[in-house]
C-alpha cells in the first residue's frame, strides 16, 4: 500500500488535512459477491469457499495492482468469513492491498465523502474503464 510520504499532504491555514493520493493512482473499492465470483448471501457460507470466479475479474485488477493502483476488497460479508473469503481470494491469485468486512447490505449505496468519488456499477462485464457522462446527485447550493 502507498505510505503516508507518497500521498500527498494537503495544509490550509497552517493546518494538515486528510492527505489525497496522487492523481494518478486509483484507489479501488471492490465488491466480491456477484462482482468478482457468484453472488453468494451471508447465511449460505459453505458455499463460499467453491465460488465461481469471473475471470475478467481477475485479470482486470491484477493489472490495476500492477499498474500501481490500491486495491481494497469492501464486502457484505461478516467477520467470520474473513478467514475463508482470504483464502479464496489467494487459491485464484488475486493481488491486493486490504479486505474491508461488513459493508451495509442492500445496495442503493450513496457515498458521501469530502474526497472525489467516483462510482462504477458491475453490469455483467469487467474491464478497464471509459469515462462516460452520466447525471449523478449533487448537494443543493
Amino acid at each position: 500500500m502507498k505510505t503516508n510520504q507518497e500521498l500527498n499532504e494537503l495544509v490550509v491555514d497552517g493546518k494538515k488535512l486528510s492527505p489525497v493520493l496522487p492523481e494518478e493512482v486509483k484507489n479501488y473499492l471492490i465488491d466480491i459477491d456477484g462482482t468478482i465470483c457468484d453472488d453468494i448471501p451471508n447465511e449460505e457460507p459453505e458455499r463460499m469457499a467453491t465460488a465461481a470466479l469471473y475471470p475478467d475479474a481477475l485479470i482486470t485488477i491484477n493489472k490495476w495492482y500492477d499498474e500501481g493502483h490500491i486495491i481494497t476488497f469492501f464486502t457484505s460479508r461478516v467477520e467470520e468469513h474473513r478467514e475463508v473469503t482470504e483464502q479464496w481470494l489467494d487459491k485464484h491469485g488475486f493481488s491486493y492491498h486490504g479486505l474491508l468486512m461488513g459493508k451495509p447490505r442492500g445496495g442503493n449505496y450513496h457515498w458521501i465523502d469530502n474526497h472525489i468519488v467516483r462510482a462504477t456499477r458491475y453490469d455483467g462485464t469487467f474491464s478497464d474503464l471509459v469515462e462516460e457522462k452520466v447525471s449523478i446527485q449533487v448537494f443543493k447550493k
